[in-house]
């Protein structure tokens, strides 16, 4: 669930219009060119400008491409120069290119990236060596048309020559002769031409307003034009795998199939003015593309759907997120007792919710194949589910006598254990469902936390009693003494991927890590978090540690120093619950009490899009509820408001402020939580209060109470029910 990660659908930065742009062959970055005479990097993961815009031309960019190594960047001007710069530090690299009479309409490199060819409208195409930067040969005149665009045939034999006219042409490189005849067809003029990835056709887009696909051997057209588009086509290119073909004209991207000719769903919208270029990331997820309206917008190839775009809210909070192994998918729980699965490309939700638990989900984990997700839950039980049609699996696992906290798969996705507020640790059949063997006892309070280590031969356990015990997985005995040292409640615990050392984190607002094979505490705590600690988890390269806190933040922690690696995240409005790896380390995800879920981008540690509410990882920009009653957020607080309750009295929205007082929405303070009774806690017209981090639950119903100077409307003593 890139954007992306998270992902932003529009990229804005360019103070004209967006002339070009080109994915980079080897990571998740697009360069655009503008007529505002700059050249902007961007992270499409995160949205963000990576670095300062390049600057050096004093015309408008014309046309941009990247090295087939990825390393270098070369541009084409209307300042009638080429430059080269280095695609990292953004430097150029040696003097311009000269040579051309006027305005530079195409540049490109090479297949093997040893040569630039480039077209201008002095009706030349020229060679240039890519490290002298020196002209190779003679220029190719074409004599009767402005060169408008230019591209090498995967072979590096030969080029593509879109002229300024209707035709298109193909020239020997090594020769310098026109190979065949002109390709002829288009009764205007042709703006673009692009090579098929098997070499078999050409695609060209034209001012009549039509695409057209030829045969690259013989020249013979294929099909009929492919028509749609209501105004000039500016920009046409194939996907990676050859199968799709997309388009770009006054307002509208097309999707179509290279097979058929056939238009693929409906077109992408979003853009304000004409748009002057389209491209496919390298591997085909994603379409960018370029405008007058001085954007870059970022859209999912395969739904058409923009990536980052914000969607309805959440009116819950969200107990925890994790992605698929795979890394396609984004699976949370919340306090509504749902499951939602989202793309975690997207942000968009999958289908409808997981319904069946009958209280909140407190943890969601999927099975290392990626086929089931196992959820644990207030209401004492596990289920398991099919990844694929969310269809429960067998009846709902039953034997805890309090809320089960977290649920892991065993490496080998044989086994499932839990852990609950009961005290103890279970150790169930993945396939049966069935209990193997006794509960494990040995913890004097709340069970929070359970990991297996990478080899399944132990499990891990931390405790509201303070200590962590390690179990063997097969005998259920425990394996030496518990693991002391932290002064208050522990939450979360987790081996590292080598399974050398552990992990926790506790409300002492500290994290500690551990010898997994002596149980020793190595180094000092690390220290930063002002509140806290709800969720620690390793990078899947075992580097780094990242954590969640009460004081809303996330920190990241080098793995073998302790040192904190960068300032905290900051986002979220309210206490963090949980954090987590995606698959391929490149994303972080973080649910919090301010009922949102955000993708942060792992290497720049940034936001990626806004906040998933009602989807994730796309972040969202305004919370409704699914009667159309808003939720505000103020002031790192989220205030929930209730509808009118029977006999005309209102419940007041209610918050639990960073001091952990709970709050009616004018400021009146109610009661004092402590503070390792604060992450579980919901504020509702029923206040659910964990009282020993996720221990027993106190639930205080408020529907029909009453608070401030009109004390005399009470109709009822508010009910406490312990569970």
């Amino acid at each position: 669930m890139k954007k992306w990660p998270v992902r932003s659908s529009t990229l804005t930065g360019h103070t004209r219009w967006v002339t070009c742009l080109a994915y980079s062959p080897v990571g998740p970055r697009v360069v655009s060119g503008s007529a505002d005479k700059t050249i902007r990097i961007w992270d499409v993961e995160s949205g963000a400008p990576v670095g300062d815009p390049l600057k050096g031309h004093v015309d408008r960019i014309e046309s941009i491409a990247y090295s087939p190594d990825g390393r270098h960047i070369v541009s084409g001007s209307a300042d009638r120069t080429i430059r080269i710069w280095d695609a990292e530090s953004g430097a150029p690299v040696g003097d311009p290119l000269k040579g051309h009479g006027t305005s530079i309409r195409s540049v490109a490199y090479s297949p093997d990236g040893r040569h630039i060819v480039s077209g201008s409208y002095d009706e030349m195409i020229r060679i240039w060596d890519a490290e002298t930067r020196a002209p190779v040969g003679e220029p190719l005149i074409s004599h009767t048309d402005d060169v408008e665009k230019v591209a090498y045939i995967p072979d590096g034999l030969h080029i593509l020559h879109g002229p300024g006219g209707n035709t298109i042409r193909v020239w020997d490189v090594q020769t310098g002769g026109l190979v065949g005849e002109p390709l002829r067809g288009h009764t205007g003029w042709i703006t673009s031409v692009a090579y098929s990835p098997d070499h078999r056709h050409i695609v060209s887009g034209s001012w009549d307003q039509t695409i057209r696909i030829w045969d690259a051997k013989s020249g013979a057209p294929v099909g009929d034009p492919l028509k749609g588009h209501i105004g000039h086509v500016y920009s046409v290119s194939y996907s990676p795998d050859g199968r799709y073909i997309i388009s770009g004209d006054d307002g509208t991207i097309r999707t179509w199939d290279a097979k058929t000719g056939a238009p693929v769903g409906k077109p992408l919208e979003g853009h304000a003015d004409s748009i002057e270029c389209v491209a496919y990331s390298p591997d085909g997820q994603y379409i960018v593309s370029g405008s007058w309206d001085k954007t870059i917008r970022i859209w999912d190839a395969e739904t058409g759907a923009p990536v980052g775009e914000p969607s309805k809210a959440l009116t819950t909070w969200m107990s925890s997120a994790v992605y698929s192994p795979d890394g396609r998918y984004i699976a949370s729980g919340s306090d509504d007792s749902l499951i939602r699965i989202w793309d975690a490309e997207t942000g968009v939700p999958v289908d409808e919710p997981l319904a069946g638990h009958t209280d909140g989900v407190v943890c969601v984990v999927y099975s290392p194949d990626g086929r089931y997700l196992v959820s644990s839950s207030l209401d004492q039980t596990i289920r398991i589910w099919d990844a694929t049609t969310g269809a429960p699996v067998g009846n709902p696992l039953k034997g805890h006598t309090g809320a089960v906290i977290r649920v892991a798969y065993s490496p080998d996705g044989q086994h499932i254990s839990s852990c609950s507020a009961d005290t103890t640790v279970r150790i169930w059949d993945a396939q049966t469902g069935v209990s193997v063997g006794k509960p494990l006892e040995g913890h004097t309070e709340s069970v929070n936390g359970i990991s297996y280590s990478p080899d399944g031969r132990c499990i891990a356990s931390c405790s509201s009693d303070r200590t962590i015990r390690i179990w063997n997985a097969e005998t259920g005995g425990l394996v030496g003494g518990p693991l002391e040292g932290h002064s208050l409640g522990i939450p979360s615990v987790v081996y590292s991927p080598d399974g050398r050392h552990i992990i926790s984190g506790s409300y002492d607002k500290t994290i500690r890590i551990w010898d997994a094979e002596t149980g020793t505490q190595v180094g000092d705590p690390l220290e930063g978090h002002t509140f806290g600690i709800a969720s620690v988890a390793y990078s899947p390269d075992g580097r780094h540690i990242i954590s969640g806190s009460s004081d809303d933040t996330i920190r990241i922690w080098d793995a073998k120093t302790g040192a904190s690696v960068c300032d905290p995240l900051k986002g979220h409005i309210h206490h963090v619950i949980s954090t987590s790896y995606s698959p391929d380390g490149r994303h972080i995800v973080s649910t919090s009490y301010d009922k949102t879920i955000r993708i942060w981008d792992a290497k720049s540690v940034v936001s990626s899009g806004d906040p998933l509410k009602e989807r994730p990882s796309t972040p969202v920009t305004v919370m409704s509820s699914p009667d159309g009653r808003d939720v505000s957020e103020t002031d790192n607080m989220t205030q929930i408001w209730n509808a009118d309750m029977s006999g005309g009295v209102v419940s007041s929205g209610l918050y639990l402020d960073r001091n952990g007082w709970v709050n009616q929405a004018n400021g009146g303070l109610l009661f004092w939580v402590p503070e390792d009774c604060q992450n579980g806690l919901t504020c509702s017209a029923t206040l659910t209060i964990p009282t020993g981090g996720f221990g027993d639950v106190v639930r205080l119903d408020l529907s029909d109470a009453c608070f401030g100077g009109p004390w005399e409307q009470i109709r009822t003593i508010p009910s406490i029910s312990l569970k």
